[in-house]
């Protein structure tokens, strides 16, 4: 019976702790310095806003880790001796170990701006985040916001529903738009700024002021403004949480580099999650995938590995969801910030201003390549199906009530979804193998 020592209680260590004891009796430790019990990471901002309480974010009762014989250590690893297959804890404890995974997720970014480390300044990634949030942030009127993607729109929602006014900075021409194309970025912008934020584009932070007490008293941008806050909120992005592997052997890049098999260059040893970089990454994936989904998978991956049945990473079709504030988004595939020549497209957006649908495909073959879709729910099996088979842009649109997550409490659309793609292609031949929906 082997000892598995697994460093980091999220999706990915918790993912690949269960699936080892379902294949076997070797012995399991899974250590974090953050909670004892895993806890739905993205359901933090929800605990702020008095939506839930921490209890209700555990997936599973505590009395399920002993019951699955699966050993819980609350503590910082400081240091690992690879050679001896020993980790060293803040405090002076010792664990060793036969097999290691390395499931260390990540940490908030921070560029060097001055001030950045006064009281009431916070990123937001871990539960001693939203700790320090919820102090900081007690009988303030206004909060600064510096980035723009989905942390800080979480922050941002977080703050307006305890009536806190917030100014989201975002050095972009447009929200997100290093992600989502012009469209989707556009109605974003308006949907934020209906929610009162105040979104300045194109602005970037400059310093944090002190107000001579260690604490936050305002910030300034590059352009000299002077913006008056109790809080300060840096979500430009979060790295890979490996600081202390620095002075050992293992190999890393921006994260911990591995193989197919999630393996490091040294032996039982491995690395899943937001940790963890490719050095040869899935066709059309990038090197580091910091995705809920994606940390699963290496999760089940590396326990196949790791109970004698070796297992590639290969995680399927690009799919992810979030949420500004009202509006839900889902993608499948790849609908890039701009097309490449052989795309086309069609986008359909609500007069609402509040749904558009946004469909990715080739020119030459009309071969879906992916799909946005923002307030309008999509079944994932089928797109994941329709891609995987690569179905036309014909065949999709004609079965796309097929896709519908729920038609009976949502409102249908996809004749008007028809009708922007007849429009545009009007002389093509496409129309005529158009059926009109029921």
């Amino acid at each position: 019976m082997k000892h598995i020592a697994i460093i980091g209680n999220g999706i990915s260590g918790i993912t690949a702790a269960r699936n080892i004891r379902k294949s076997s009796n070797h012995k399991i430790t899974i250590i974090s310095a953050e909670t004892e019990y895993f806890f739905s990471r993205t359901a933090l901002m929800y605990i702020y806003m008095g939506h839930l309480k921490f209890e209700h974010t555990k997936p599973y009762e505590d009395h399920f880790w002993k019951k699955n014989k699966l050993e819980l250590k609350k503590g910082l690893v400081k240091d690992i001796d690879f050679t001896k297959n020993r980790l060293y804890f803040d405090g002076g404890n010792v664990l060793d170990y036969d097999e290691l995974i390395l499931a260390t997720g990540s940490k908030p970014n921070k560029f060097g701006w001055p001030g950045q480390d006064l009281t009431g300044v916070q990123g937001f990634y871990s539960y001693q985040d939203l700790e320090k949030v919820e102090a900081y942030s007690k009988n303030i009127r206004h909060a600064v916001i510096v980035g723009g993607g989905l942390i800080g729109v979480e922050m941002a929602e977080m703050f307006i529903s305890r009536n806190i006014s917030v100014t989201l900075l975002v050095r972009e021409k447009s929200f997100w738009n290093i992600v989502l194309p012009e469209q989707e970025s556009a109605l974003i912008n308006k949907h934020i700024r209906s929610h009162h934020v105040d979104l300045r584009l194109e602005t970037e932070l400059k310093e944090i002021t002190d107000d001579g007490n260690g604490r936050v008293k305002s910030i300034t941008t590059t352009t000299g403004e002077e913006i008056l806050c109790n809080f300060v909120g840096l979500t430009v992005g979060v790295h890979p949480n490996i600081s202390f592997l620095k002075s050992t052997p293992i190999e890393m890049n921006k994260g911990i580099l591995v193989n197919e098999y999630l393996e490091t260059n040294l032996p039982n040893v491995y690395a899943i999650g937001d940790c963890a970089e490719h050095r040869l990454p899935p066709k059309g994936r990038k090197a580091i995938e910091q995705v809920w989904y994606t940390g699963k998978i290496m999760g089940e991956v590396v326990a196949q590995t790791i109970c004698n049945n070796k297992t590639s990473y290969r995680p399927g079709i690009w799919f992810n969801s979030a949420k500004f504030f009202d509006i839900e988004y889902q993608t499948y595939g790849f609908v890039n910030a701009t097309r490449s020549e052989d795309e086309d497209e069609i986008y359909w957006e609500h007069q609402g201003g509040m749904k558009c649908v946004h469909i990715i495909f080739s020119k030459t073959q009309h071969t879906i390549m992916g799909i946005n879709t923002f307030g309008i729910r999509m079944r994932h099996e089928v797109f994941d199906k329709w891609l995987r088979e690569t179905k036309t842009i014909e065949f999709v649109l004609r079965n796309l009530k097929e896709a519908n997550f729920d038609p009976e409490f949502f409102t249908r659309h996809e004749e008007e979804i028809i009708n922007v793609f007849n429009a545009k292609f009007p002389d093509n031949g496409i129309v005529a193998t158009m059926k009109k929906i029921n």
